[in-house]
């Protein structure tokens, strides 16, 4: 039985292949002149910022290392809440803000942090709101602000952040490795996409009590966001949990019991994939009650063919938590585009934290 929906969130997660195909020609040129830009400004360090699923794109990023500079992912509840931790803010340090409302109180309180602390940094801001603060702040000098806006169709209006998620990990990935041919690296994405959607709505994943995703270096921060989506759909009702596969042996597994869902994410690079499959086969082995689903390429559960790129797959990874997510959802018969309604204890738009001025050099 093929799954169907009518909310916006289960239109958003099907129209993604779409977003990414129609992007491209816009994108290209985004990124050869912001690609100018950070080569212009001597930029030896980026750093990744933005809160909850906009955080994991930057854990996804910076998990591999790139071939001229250093990658840091620091959420914004990080910079926010404790921005004494911060490493020194030098001149050559580029910050890349994600954002699908780009309203945040964090997203406002980094920009505030930013601005008053380091105004030398240069940043470029990524997000889905057009009129948002993150697109229209004026930095005050002296380094540089540009910004990438995305789609309108990006700017979810579910809950839940699907199309916002992939089209800004597609369009920050696109900045960095300048050498893909970028039409055809997401043109093989897109039309993976669009058969594993295909795949995975032909048949009704039933609910487990506990989701449990694992993911090896890139596929980490996917695994976190996959377990954040699935959490939120449900309004908890599915507790979910995340880790690193070699990592989840090391206690975390004591989470298992009959009836647990685990998805590993089976890494594209056979070095890495081949753990992966060790800890699948250990779980099924030990765990017999348990459901083990993988993820990836060839003989996986769920497969596809991708671009043996972590990063770039990631888009294609995080599509099965996209769906079972709005299948539990449906199932729970909550309303899947605002699952907390009537409970308003978490909302689209995170608001309503008290900024405080922050001095670097006080402490009481």
């Amino acid at each position: 039985m093929t799954f169907s929906c009518t909310a916006e969130t289960w239109r958003e997660i099907n129209s993604q292949p779409d977003i990414w195909d129609a992007w491209v020609p816009e994108l290209a040129q985004a990124r050869t002149d912001i690609g100018l830009w950070i080569k212009d400004k001597g930029i030896r360090e980026v750093w990744f910022l933005g809160a909850g699923t906009s955080a994991f794109i930057g854990d996804t990023l910076a998990a591999v290392a790139h071939p001229t500079l250093t990658l840091r992912s620091i959420a914004t509840t990080d910079v926010v809440g404790a921005a004494m931790d911060l490493p020194k803010m030098r001149d050559d340090l580029l910050v890349i803000q994600f954002g699908r409302s780009g309203n945040s109180s964090e997203t406002i309180g980094a920009m505030h942090m930013l601005d008053g602390l380091a105004p030398q940094v240069h940043q470029l801001h990524i997000t889905c709101n057009k009129d948002s603060a993150l697109a229209t702040r004026v930095a005050p000098g002296p380094g540089e602000r540009r910004v990438m806006i995305l789609p309108e169709a990006t700017h979810d209006r579910g809950f839940a952040m699907t199309s916002s998620f992939t089209t800004m990990l597609l369009s920050a990935l696109s900045v960095l490795d300048l050498e893909v041919d970028l039409q055809s690296q997401i043109g093989t994405l897109a039309t993976s996409a669009r058969r594993l959607i295909a795949q995975l709505s032909s048949t009704v994943m039933d609910r487990p009590e506990r989701a449990i995703f694992l993911g090896s270096g890139a596929l980490k921060g996917i695994a976190r966001e996959s377990s954040l989506k699935v959490l939120e759909l449900t309004a908890g009702q599915t507790m979910t949990q995340w880790d690193s596969t070699l990592g989840f042996r090391h206690g975390p597994k004591a989470a298992v019991v009959d009836g647990t869902l685990i998805a590993v994410m089976i890494h594209p690079d056979p070095r890495a994939g081949r753990y992966d499959i060790d800890v699948a086969r250990e779980i099924e082995a030990q765990y017999p009650n348990a459901k083990v689903v993988t993820i990836g390429q060839e003989a996986c559960t769920v497969s596809f063919v991708g671009t043996k790129d972590a990063r770039w797959d990631g888009v294609l990874y995080v599509l099965a938590a996209q769906i079972w997510a709005v299948m539990w959802s449906q199932a729970l018969s909550l309303p899947v585009d605002n699952p907390f309604e009537g409970h308003g204890t978490l909302s689209r738009v995170v608001s309503g934290v008290t900024l405080y001025p922050f001095d670097m050099d006080a402490a009481e």
